[in-house]
């Protein structure tokens, strides 16, 4: 009764984000690509939609791994400079002329269309039980992603089963950037994982 509880409250989060305007299917886990941190359909499509001359260039350049190319060259550049960098500044690949855009920010004056419209195309995504680890099968309740990058991950506590201080413990003791003797964890490493992370009861919501 317990779980039913909390795996309810987990459904009703995703329902109203997806009333709301995201991206929410309850089989999105399975597309998760753990070893990158990235929702990789959703990288793509954002290109592909918002960017077509780039996508074509990559194409023409890449054939048949032009995926492959942009999302290993996207972990890579996360890696270096950090997510949020990524989302603020974009990438650059060779062979393009400019920098490759992974998000557009609402601009401070609503006047231009085509700025608007670009900011509209932001793909926002919320994925359950998202196995992240590359050494274990531990899973987060929720994991929120812009345009395929990792924003926020959450544990979910309701009233009716544990306080939020065992979502808290989770993060502090089970979810750990780098356990001892291991290689980091994508997600969870800051900066270059997700930006931040949550711990969220009916009543309470806890940050780190």
């Amino acid at each position: 009764m317990n779980l039913h509880k909390e795996i309810g409250f987990e459904a009703e989060i995703c329902q109203h984000l997806a009333a709301h305007g995201w991206l929410y299917s309850e089989g999105d886990a399975a597309a998760y690509d753990r070893a990158r941190a990235l929702f990789p359909a959703d990288v793509l499509a954002w290109v592909r939609e918002t960017d077509p001359s780039a996508w074509e260039t990559l194409e023409k350049n890449h054939g048949s791994q032009a995926g492959e190319t942009l999302l290993s060259r996207l972990r890579d550049q996360v890696n270096q400079r950090g997510t949020l960098d990524v989302l603020r500044h974009g990438i650059e690949l060779l062979g393009l002329k400019q920098s490759l855009r992974l998000a557009v920010f609402k601009p401070a004056l609503a006047i231009n269309p085509e700025i608007l419209a670009r900011y509209g195309a932001n793909r926002l995504r919320v994925v359950r039980q998202v196995r992240y680890s590359q050494h274990n099968e531990n899973s987060l309740d929720l994991v929120l992603f812009l345009n395929g990058l990792p924003v926020a991950t959450t544990e979910l506590k309701t009233d009716f089963t544990q306080a939020i201080g065992d979502a808290v413990d989770q993060y502090r003791f089970d979810r750990l950037p780098r356990a001892k003797g291991q290689t980091p964890e994508p997600l969870l490493s800051f900066p270059q994982g997700a930006l931040v992370h949550f711990a969220v009861s009916n009543s309470e919501v806890h940050m780190t």
